[in-house]
Parts: structure tokens; C-alpha cells; sequence
């Protein structure tokens, strides 16, 4: 998941670039940088229920985990995931090769996806394909969380850790519902407000793409003890050199 989210923040940072910089770009260009985005953006979701079937396995049937978890299954599944996050993706491109002159590739555009795939037969299917990996992950989410909560009550400290990972999945994938609704409310925004137009695409950036990635390595990074433990170190030895040298400056 984080190899995941590095590659779709890299990509989602450079598209966010090339809007402020170039405005427009070569349409071939955009298309090899949505199709990353959208792949790894759609992977998110899915990498979510991954985890909490994992931790559900792992809780509620232990015995049998070595035996479904393994590090080949593992890798098979990554692939799964990756090959399920190209469909939505994939008949978008093959229907614009097939509709669009090659006038239209060697054209500048805006990278925006509703912009380059426009016809509205694909924002349809769009939202459709969405609706229907949210609603997946989150009937997910929430069958294993509730399975691993019964479990927690008749056991020890693992099941109640395994149930309150599950639960930072839920708040990740409410935080990744904002990169679906993302482009319909900066267009609601921008159409409102049109002076503020690149300030408001920039905010929503941040809310969409930066925000629901910058939760997973916070949190996974501080619930590590040996991290959290060398955290602590740092921040007190800042704050110890930050007084002595307050206290040696002259007057």
C-alpha cells in the first residue's frame, strides 16, 4: 500500500505541477499520467479490504492463517489487485483510441481526466465503476470489523488491536471517498468562485490526493514501538538544544 500511495502522490504531484507551470500538455502525455493515477488511485480501496481480510484471517481463524496467508498468495493477490484496478481504467482508453482522430492525441489539453475521456457515456460509467468499488470495500470493512470486535470481547490485546486497525481502514476509505468526489466539487467550487480558480484546485488537491495518504505512515509509524521510541528521542534532544541555545545568545 505505501509503494502504492508513493506512486500515485509522485504522479499526482507532477500533474498538479504541469497545471500550474504548462497549463496544457501534449494529450499522449496525459493519458500515460492518468492512467498511473487512476490505476494506483483505484488500488487504494482495494489494498484497504486486502489488510482487513488479512487481519480478519489472522483473528478469527488462526490456525488456518499460515495456511491462506502466505508470502505467494500474497504476491498473487497484489497482482489481483492491480490487474481489478486497470479495468475501470482500461476500456476508457481502448474507446477513445477507437473515437478519437490522431489530431486529438497530438492536441495540447488540461490533465484532467474528465477532460481528456469527456464523453459522457464514460462519466457515467465512471461513476457507476466507483459506486461499486466504494460500496465493495465498505461491505468489507465493515463485515470483518464487526466479526473481529465479537472476537475481541472473549480475547486478549491482538484482537483489539486487530479491530482498531480495521477501524483506521473505515476512516482511510472515508478519506479516499474524496478523490471520487473530487473532481465534482472542485468544478461545483471553481464554478462559484471562478477568480480563485487555481487556489481552489490546489485545495483540493490536498484534500483529495495529499490528506487520506499522509494518514497510513503517521499512524503505522507512531503505533511502532521502536519507531514511536526514537520519535521521542528526537523531539526531546531538539527541544533540549533549542533551550541551551535561547539560554547562550547574548543579550
Amino acid at each position: 500500500m505505501v509503494v502504492n500511495d508513493m506512486i500515485q502522490l509522485t504522479f499526482a504531484v507532477v500533474m498538479n505541477i504541469i497545471s500550474y507551470v504548462f497549463y496544457t500538455i501534449n494529450v499522449s502525455f496525459c493519458c500515460f499520467l492518468l492512467m498511473i493515477a487512476v490505476f494506483t488511485t483505484i488500488n487504494t480501496p482495494l489494498n484497504l479490504a486486502s489488510m482487513a481480510v488479512e487481519r480478519y484471517i489472522a483473528i478469527c481463524n488462526p490456525l488456518r492463517y499460515t495456511q491462506i496467508c502466505t508470502v505467494r498468495k500474497t504476491y498473487v493477490l497484489i497482482g489481483l489487485i492491480w490487474l481489478v484496478g486497470t479495468i475501470p481504467v482500461l476500456p476508457d482508453l481502448f474507446y477513445l483510441l477507437a473515437t478519437q482522430p490522431m489530431e486529438f492525441f497530438n492536441s495540447r489539453i488540461f490533465c484532467n481526466r474528465d477532460t481528456v475521456f469527456h464523453d459522457p457515456y464514460l462519466i457515467e460509467k465512471k461513476n457507476i465503476s466507483h459506486l461499486l468499488y466504494l460500496s465493495f470495500v465498505f461491505l468489507t470493512l465493515v463485515y470483518t470489523y464487526f466479526r473481529v470486535a465479537l472476537t475481541a470481547r472473549a480475547a486478549g490485546s491482538d484482537a483489539r488491536k486487530a479491530r482498531n486497525t480495521i477501524l483506521l481502514h473505515v476512516l482511510q476509505l472515508m478519506l479516499c471517498i474524496f478523490t471520487y468526489i473530487g473532481p465534482l466539487l472542485e468544478s461545483l467550487l471553481i464554478s462559484h468562485f471562478p477568480v480563485f480558480a487555481m487556489e481552489l484546485r490546489f485545495m483540493t488537491y490536498i484534500f483529495v490526493h495529499v490528506l487520506p495518504r499522509l494518514i497510513s505512515p503517521v499512524v503505522y509509524g507512531l503505533r511502532d514501538q521502536m519507531f514511536r521510541t526514537y520519535l521521542k528521542k528526537q523531539l526531546v534532544c531538539n527541544v533540549q538544544l533549542g533551550g541551551i541555545k535561547q539560554q547562550t545568545q547574548p543579550f
